[in-house]
């Protein structure tokens, strides 16, 4: 049996055991917003938030990562050699991350590490090295809609161990065997915290009452929804901002250049975003989405069209809802999704 009870009283002793060999990092409460920091020994970890500022993505895949260095000459053995950066030294766990948040990098896998040929180290050095334990959401926030989006605020996927809050005792449930290792000293849930915990994802998913659909999307052709006329006026208010993307846990676009300094030199990777004219500027000078309507509907034909024709009917959205909250000009995701599955 994989499900176990945490006493929260408690907690502070199965979180030091964790960190005996790993980094713990868990929301904390700065300046007015919940965003990841360190988790210090003895320091008790948030129980209720509605979800961090930003999303976790940053632990694998920074805003700014140095991939590899080099000498910045032209002559000797090791002008121009790269080398590539030490891998992630310790390892760690990631605590109270929200389900949608976990699921975000089993999405990110698909793209990282496709195959053989398409295998990102630095990604998955990172992901192997990581512990996640999720923190079920009891109290979904009026713009979620990750029901709609194959996850829900009790989903397992992407998580090691799953944490649902029943007050004073927090039912733990083992999903991959890293995580059942991690909780296996824990004592077993009885029935009575398996109904409760039940009652609670009932109660969760209840509360979410947007509902998004997307079952006329995958049946119509790729063109066709290209050429939809709502596009016309989805784009018109946008800002191009980017915004969206960079709260997003599942946008993932970056751009690599050389930085160097005098006979120093990094081969840097760098998020960027669909959202920008630069992104798709070729060297000849043309670009292939040169106008404003070309980038936003490639950033929703994208999550809601490409990523699941290509990668087994995953969803490049989980549904968290940071877009619809942090837009300037109020573009919500909802309503382009049901303008798409019309």
């Amino acid at each position: 049996m994989s499900d176990k009870i945490l006493n929260k009283d408690q907690a502070a002793s199965f979180l030091a055991e964790l960190g005996r060999e790993r980094d713990l990092f868990a929301p904390a409460v700065s300046q007015g917003k919940v965003v990841w920091a360190p988790l210090e020994p003895g320091q008790e970890p948030l129980w209720r938030f509605s979800n961090t500022a930003l999303s976790p993505k940053e632990f694998f895949f920074p805003q700014t990562e140095c991939l590899m260095r080099f000498k910045n000459r032209q002559d000797g053995e090791e002008g121009m050699i790269m080398h590539p950066e030490p891998e992630l030294a310790r390892e760690r766990a990631l605590v109270n991350m929200r389900p949608c948040d976990a699921k975000a990098f089993g999405v990110l896998d698909l793209i990282f590490c496709q195959d053989q040929m398409t295998d990102d180290p630095y990604w998955r050095d990172k992901r192997e090295k990581s512990l996640i334990v999720a923190l079920a959401c009891n109290d979904p926030c009026p713009t979620c809609f990750c029901t709609s989006m194959n996850c829900g605020p009790h989903a397992e996927a992407g998580a090691d161990v799953l944490l649902v809050d029943l007050g004073e005792r927090l039912l733990a449930k083992g999903v991959s065997d890293k995580g059942r290792e991690a909780i296996a000293a824990l004592p077993e849930a009885d029935e009575a915290d398996l109904a409760a915990a039940e009652g609670a994802k009932q109660k969760a998913e209840a509360a979410i009452t947007t509902q998004v659909a997307m079952d006329n999307i995958g049946g119509r052709e790729v063109m066709e929804l290209y050429e939809a006329k709502h596009w016309d006026r989805v784009h018109e208010s946008c800002l191009n901002c980017g915004t969206c993307t960079f709260f997003c846990p599942t946008c993932h676009c970056f751009d690599i250049q050389d930085e160097t300094q005098g006979e120093q030199g990094r081969r840097v990777r760098n998020w960027d975003y669909c959202m920008s004219w630069l992104f798709t500027q070729h060297g000849s000078g043309h670009n292939p989405r040169g106008a404003k309507k070309d980038r936003v509907r490639q950033r929703f034909m994208h999550k809601f069209s490409y990523i699941p024709l290509k990668r087994g009917g995953e969803i490049g959205c989980v549904g968290c809802g940071r877009c619809v909250q942090q837009c300037p000009v109020n573009i919500d995701v909802r309503e382009v999704v049901r303008d798409m599955n019309a």
